[in-house]
């Protein structure tokens, strides 16, 4: 039985890993002058994002923004109204959320894990900053990976069957 198998085209190239070290440093950079407490979510959702193709790419992103901003709205007032008493309750609300908004699994995920850091990790700030900076940290590594894979696209190697035609 084998437990996996490579697809050559989805082997990471010289290129890709190139491209996503100077997407994730950038993104890092640009959160730090941006004075984001936690600059290294800014690192995360540009690894999270990083596809080959600008299409693969947007569409992840816009999910994961739209997921981002679900989460931070209903964790923000989770924590500010409730704590963390109703944090099921919370998700189940982000996962109506994301139903209403057609958002896919995985970004329902992403909405719960915003939600989820903002409500059970204890901060000295306000939960409305914490979703703001949360947001704003993600947005930053979505954008720059956007940037990077516009400026610097990865040319898709041939497939083995079509060079044999």
């Amino acid at each position: 039985m084998k437990l996996w198998a490579w697809d050559e085209k989805n082997l990471p190239s010289i290129t890709h890993a190139i491209r996503t070290a100077i997407a994730a440093t950038t993104s890092v950079v640009i959160a730090r002058l941006a004075q984001m407490p936690e600059v290294y979510w800014a690192a995360i959702a540009t690894l999270v994002v990083m596809q080959s193709t600008l299409g693969a790419t947007l569409t992840l992103s816009i999910e994961r923004i739209v997921a981002t901003a679900v989460g931070a709205s209903v964790g923000a007032l989770e924590a500010n109204y409730f704590r963390a008493n109703l944090v099921a309750y919370a998700i189940f609300f982000a996962g109506l959320l994301s139903f209403a908004f057609r958002l896919e699994k995985t970004a329902y995920r992403y909405a719960s894990i915003t939600l989820t850091i903002i409500v059970l990790i204890p901060r000295s700030e306000a939960p409305w900053a914490t979703a703001l900076h949360r947001f704003l940290e993600v947005s930053i590594g979505i954008i720059v990976a956007l940037a990077v894979v516009a400026l610097s696209p990865e040319h898709q190697r041939p497939s083995p069957d079509s060079t044999a035609e």
